[in-house]
Formats: structure tokens, C-alpha cells, sequence
């Protein structure tokens, strides 16, 4: 079964290591869907990838095991694409 690339992308922008999607260096993390298009989730026939941007003071391997996380067992390798860091906010 085809992992569901707006669910993915759901449970990944509820995580507080990750400040949003990130599409990639030129828009190549996307699932294109009937009349709208994914940002930040690639799913392939060999793999999913995931594209964030992380939350400061979150750590890669700390975003990276949230995001696995959140996904639970898939039928392919999960991907991790961490494209920039968000500045922190003061409030």
C-alpha cells in the first residue's frame, strides 16, 4: 500500500522540532495529487523523503527520530531532508 503523502505531511507539521516543510533545493520534495500538490514529502516506489525546516534548538538526530516516529513502520525507507533551521522567535 501507497503511504499517504497528506497524512505524512500532517503528522510531521505537528511535531515541535519541525517549523515547516521544505520542498528541497529547487521543489524536487513534493507528491503531486489531483488538483494540489504536496511540499515536503516525496513518496517513491523506494522510498519516502521528508523535507523540513527544524525548529532551533532541535538537532537533526532529534528531528530525524521525531519524524520516524510520528510515521511509524512504513513498507519503504524514510528519507530526512533537513533544508534550513528557523531562527528563534522571542517572546
Amino acid at each position: 500500500m501507497t503511504p499517504d503523502a497528506v497524512a505524512i505531511a500532517a503528522a510531521v507539521a505537528g511535531l515541535p522540532e519541525v517549523a515547516g516543510p521544505h520542498g528541497g533545493r529547487i521543489g524536487e520534495i513534493a507528491t503531486l495529487l489531483p488538483g494540489r500538490r504536496v511540499a515536503g514529502v516525496r513518496v517513491a516506489d523506494g522510498d519516502v523523503t521528508v523535507g523540513v525546516v527544524l525548529r532551533y534548538p532541535a538537532t537533526v538526530a532529534e528531528a530525524v527520530s521525531a519524524i520516524r516516529g510520528a510515521l511509524g513502520p512504513l513498507d519503504r525507507p524514510v528519507r530526512v531532508y533537513v533544508g534550513d533551521v528557523a531562527a528563534p522567535t522571542t517572546s
